[in-house]
């Protein structure tokens, strides 16, 4: 049924998706808006560190069951994975996925199926349709048709853990929300290509809402951990001790907190929530709001660390501090720096005019909103031998191996917990 698929958007996900479809021997192609992005594939090669990735895009390409391109060509499935950010005032951004629409559009044929997967806002797969239909009126869809439509529409969001994403996309269950039951079916056949989890069939809105929640559920209990570090710290309490000893009661399970929430599905999707119902999210748009607020809390405790440095050597100015940001990138031992609050942290002390020393063992250079004057990419030992203060804000293995190091250096903070 489907012997060429075309996967649009090769990040984070895209990528990995398509060349899963790719080495169970479909002819998959890949489209994005970046030429970098397409050449690296077309050589074999890939943009973004993910493990066991690089063997298996080496692999289908060398096998001609994978390449990349600009331009969508006409296949029998497309799958969408591209952004959904927001706007100022936490409104969602559907612009990507219009892009998206608006470009496939030209090339669908009868019988194709078009699966959204990014991370949307309740009622996106129904959006996506109406694009669809609008560039297409020589077709039909799903919410006029039914199941006798042209071109069948279903929504189908990721579960997968960056750093196991190869692993994940074949091991974990899926959600398939499809238009009509025959998109969900068509779905279904698709993902078991290579899915050794199981497939739940629901309707689109229903699939929308399961992806926001799963996030939105891990979004509030992070914000209690993160708020319970705060309280702690105002307590002088040791917050990764107390979370020990509270997690010996056999109902309480309590996550460890960190520098607030990043990537581009926590530290988002519930927002889409919020916007859609402001009036009933009150608890999930707090726990947004105590996450969103980590970031400036850890900035006061540096700054009161720079402080005391300052006052131990009154001839210092705020220019000669240099402070070591140990991670940079969203979570642990990934090069992913999406919605980092790692990144800000890094960011707003650079305003401050100090030096910011930046030890991300992830990436080889800096990002653009960091490539300042004042900011250096380093190495760890040259960061704990330069630093006035070192702030430990991810917890990549390289710092925990480094433990016995950092707890010397004469001024650090630990927000992850790696020196407890």
């Amino acid at each position: 049924m489907f012997d060429t698929i075309s996967m649009i958007g090769l990040g984070y996900i895209g990528l990995p998706t398509a060349t899963i479809f790719a080495s169970r021997g479909k002819k998959v192609i890949g489209v994005d808006v970046m030429p970098h992005v397409v050449n690296t594939i077309n050589r074999g090669e890939v943009h973004i560190i993910e493990p066991d990735l690089d063997m298996l895009v080496r692999a289908s390409v060398s096998a001609g069951n994978l390449r990349a391109t600009l331009i969508p060509e006409p296949a029998d499935a497309f799958l969408i994975a591209v952004p959904t950010p927001f706007t100022e005032g936490h409104k969602p951004d559907l612009s990507f996925i219009e892009s998206a629409a608006k470009r496939i559009a030209p090339v669908l044929k009868k019988g194709d199926l078009v699966v959204l997967e990014s991370t949307s806002p309740v009622g996106t797969t129904e959006q996506l349709a109406d694009w669809l239909a609008q560039a297409r009126p020589d077709l039909s869809f799903p919410q006029k048709a039914g199941d006798g439509a042209d071109v069948q529409i279903a929504y189908c969001p990721e579960r997968v853990l960056p750093g196991k994403v190869i692993q994940e996309l074949v091991s974990n269950d899926r959600v398939i929300g499809g238009m009509s039951q025959k998109a969900s079916e068509m779905a279904k056949t698709l993902y078991k290509t290579f899915l050794q989890g199981e497939c739940y069939v629901t309707n689109a809105r229903t699939a929308e809402m399961c992806k926001l929640t799963e996030n939105s559920s891990r979004d509030v209990s992070i914000a209690f951990a993160n708020e319970l570090s705060m309280i702690c710290e105002k307590l002088d309490i040791n917050v990764w001790e107390l979370i020990s000893l509270a997690n010996r009661h056999p109902r309480v399970n309590i996550l460890q907190p960190g520098a607030g929430v990043g990537g581009h599905c926590i530290a988002v999707d519930p927002w889409f929530i919020v916007d859609k119902t402001p009036d009933q999210a009150k608890l999930i748009k707090m726990a947004r709001e105590v996450n969103d607020h980590k970031p400036h809390w850890v900035l006061e405790q540096v700054n009161l660390n720079i402080m005391a440095a300052l006052k131990r050597d009154p001839q210092r100015t705020m220019a000669s501090i240099k402070v070591a940001c140990l991670g940079l990138a969203f979570k642990p031992n990934i090069d992913d720096l999406r919605e980092s609050p790692a990144m800000e942290i890094a960011q707003e002390l650079a305003k401050l005019g100090c030096t910011v020393l930046a030890v991300e063992p992830h990436i080889q250079e800096l990002p653009e909103a960091l490539n300042l004057q004042n900011v250096q990419l380093i190495t760890l030992d040259e960061a704990l031998e330069k630093a006035d203060v070192v702030c430990v804000l991810v917890g990549h293995n390289q710092f925990i191996k480094a433990k016995s190091q950092i707890i010397y250096v004469h001024s650090y903070i630990d927000i992850v917990g790696i020196t407890n």
